[in-house]
């Protein structure tokens, strides 16, 4: 009986042995996992900047806006700009861990590398990329803000390229300068996408051109077939004639979607007044030199970083209220802008405590 009872329980010792090595190599081959690079990358809340207030160039604080020359008024509360900041690349792939946890974080997003990071393209390159993106985003805010106050902008669209086999191909030469199209005075590349998208399809656009001081006329039929929108197949440089410097002054933050932010910048300080009346105002928001405001990315993020900040209140483009409804962090009031005159509108309505006619981003379209 005693020899018995000794050998029953072997099996079951072998058993629990087993079972915890299988265990064993679970955890182990899990925190492998974990810690494995994934192939994608995370946008996150990135830094805000006020565009009424201060920044440090080098070891110097100066004005994020500098307008030399002329009267600049006293400003309160913030006009804040944001950013999305994005953690990895190819050379520093996100961890498996990092992305799981990106997954359940609300201000968090979680991005395919290639589309941050198209292949063939450096980090370098898409820095440089979007640091000329930012530049043009603050010429054609400048303009804005200064149409907006009643000021005379020139502006100059130089043809950059022209598409092989498009429209404009043997048409248009680079160099070339677009004065009007279907007899309308061009402010930007928007305002020519603008004619283009307007025109009927199987008509001409009609563009007065300047090449080499001397004025021609060009007709050319859109294509449909190669874009969402009717396109010529050109792509231009809008340089602006300024009646005054304007400076605006930022470092490291690259892409077009401050425009907007900027623009409002420049008008409350040419403007006498406390635009905001104190209030703590955030938003984002592509500009054009005519005054659209257009979609960015990264906007639920954004909408976390402006909480970060102390905001209470956002204006988003009206472009991203799909992305906005059912996001919108506590304590934030999120205002749908279409056009500077909306956002100054917005600003104003804020200001004075009355944003009961204010367009929100809630899908009826409805009012605050």
């Amino acid at each position: 009986m005693a020899l018995f009872f000794d050998d029953e329980p072997r099996p079951r010792r072998r058993g629990v042995r087993v079972g915890w090595t299988f265990l064993l190599v679970a955890i182990l081959g899990t925190t492998a996992l974990a810690w494995m690079p994934s192939a994608y990358v995370v946008q996150q809340p990135g830094s805000t900047f006020d565009t009424l207030g201060s920044v440090t160039i080098g070891d110097e604080e100066v004005e994020l806006i500098e307008i030399p020359d002329q009267t600049v008024y006293p400003t309160e509360g913030s006009l804040r700009l944001l950013t999305v900041g994005v953690v990895g690349s190819r050379r520093t792939p996100v961890p498996w861990i990092d992305i799981v946890q990106a997954w359940f974080d609300p201000s968090k997003a979680v991005i395919p590398v290639d589309v941050v990071y198209p292949r063939g393209q450096t980090v370098e390159q898409s820095n440089e990329e979007n640091q000329l993106l930012m530049n043009e985003s603050q010429q054609a805010a400048a303009a804005a803000a200064l149409v907006e106050l009643g000021h005379d902008i020139q502006t100059v669209l130089t043809v950059r390229s022209v598409v092989p086999d498009s429209p404009a191909d043997g048409k248009v030469q680079v160099g070339d300068q677009i004065v009007a199209a279907n007899g309308v005075d061009l402010m930007d590349a928007a305002s020519l996408q603008t004619q283009v998208a307007e025109t009927e399809p199987g008509e001409q656009v009609e563009l007065e051109v300047l090449r080499d001081g001397t004025e021609a006329e060009v007709s050319l039929t859109p294509a449909e077939a190669f874009a969402p929108h009717p396109i010529i197949g050109v792509s231009v440089e809008t340089s602006y004639d300024f009646p005054f410097e304007v400076d605006i002054q930022l470092e490291d933050v690259g892409g077009p979607s401050a425009g907007m932010m900027f623009a409002l910048g420049i008008v409350d300080k040419l403007t006498p007044g406390a635009m905001t009346g104190g209030e703590e105002v955030a938003g984002t928001g592509t500009l054009t030199a005519s005054g659209q405001v257009g979609r960015i990315g990264g906007i639920r993020q954004k909408l976390y970083g402006a909480v970060d900040s102390g905001a209470a209140w956002f204006l988003a483009p009206a472009g991203n209220c799909g992305e906005v409804v059912g996001h919108i962090p506590d304590g934030l009031n999120v205002f749908s802008v279409s056009t500077l005159d909306d956002a100054l509108e917005a600003v104003e309505g804020i200001s004075d405590g009355n944003t009961a006619g204010l367009l929100t981003c809630e899908t009826d379209g409805g009012s605050a």
